[in-house]
């Protein structure tokens, strides 16, 4: 799709200063703000609570393939919804036509759309991650934030961007020239230099290397997993492993921390997110097998 860059696009420190000045910018004390549960936890406290709004959370059940109830964002009045797909911590991701139902459901009541596409591109097994400005009327509604820490490996540089709606680009540059410089324009033309890397909507070998990577990681991890009664899914895309460890998450985690293996408390990201913990794949394999042997010794 084409865009205005004036209007229609602006740059970010990382897309986690993007999401937190956009509920400056547009959230008031008191206004509503629909967050996922579980989720970064930027979406509810850097976000909507330090923006003096009420964080309503959204529930996302395994049942509902971790995906927000349509019926339940219908029902609910709000200023702004925070969506994040595919997702952190559960790797789960959403399809166009659900997302037409979401925008569909954003315009009806006015609400604004913050969709963090932050692991659009580190996907697996043919799959294809959209964006929600994809969706006929989504630009009404919607800003879509980007972060080239996970495509590129640059989180340290700090750099993101989002694209969307004017109004709402708007509201977030009036924010930032109140509260930063933006990015080094060094560090800009690094990314910009990434992104033109792309070749008609084709990713670069390097980030297909890195993808292939952790796909490897990600089949190790599930299998060995499994292997030792800890049922899990391979998901489409990111680079966790949502796993459902049958009791508080805080106490499955101190055990395996107590077996050398580090994983995080899925409480950590909401109350939804109890019952579960989340493992990463940004390890070589080997270190993968070893945290399951030891994963296999302490449960």
């Amino acid at each position: 799709m084409d865009l205005d860059p004036e209007r229609e696009v602006i740059a970010l420190i990382g897309s986690k200063e993007g999401v937190a000045n956009i509920a400056r910018a547009f959230v008031n004390p008191g206004d509503r703000v629909l967050v996922p549960d579980p989720a970064y936890p930027v979406y509810a406290n850097g976000g909507t609570i330090l923006s003096g709004g009420i964080p309503v959370p959204v529930p996302l059940l395994e049942e509902n393939g971790f995906k927000p109830d349509l019926n339940y964002l219908a029902e609910t009045d709000a200023k702004m919804l925070f969506l994040n797909y595919p997702n952190n911590p559960t790797g789960a991701v959403m399809d166009k036509p659900y997302l037409k139902e979401i925008v569909e459901i954003a315009r009806e009541k006015n609400i604004a759309v913050c969709y963090d596409n932050a692991y659009s591109e580190v996907t697996f097994d043919g799959y294809k991650a959209p964006s929600i400005l994809e969706v006929d009327g989504a630009m009404d509604v919607a800003v879509e934030f980007h972060t080239c820490s996970k495509t590129f490996n640059m989180t340290g540089d700090r750099i993101g961007f989002a694209v969307g709606n004017p109004k709402l680009i708007e509201g977030l540059l009036k924010v930032k020239t109140q509260v930063d410089s933006g990015p080094p324009v060094y560090i800009q033309k690094v990314a910009a230099k990434a992104l033109r890397s792309y070749v008609n909507g084709e990713p670069p070998e390097y980030v297909k290397q890195v993808n292939r990577t952790y796909a490897e990681r990600r089949n190790l991890l599930v299998e060995r997993l499994n292997s030792i009664g800890l049922r899990c899914k391979k998901p489409l895309a990111t680079f966790y492993v949502w796993l459902k460890c049958g009791m508080d998450s805080m106490k499955f985690a101190m055990k395996l921390l107590d077996a050398g293996v580090l994983v995080t408390p899925g409480i950590g990201f909401g109350k939804h997110g109890e019952g579960y913990v989340r493992f990463s794949v940004t390890q070589p394999l080997e270190r993968i097998k070893e945290a399951c042997e030891r994963i296999a010794e302490a449960v």
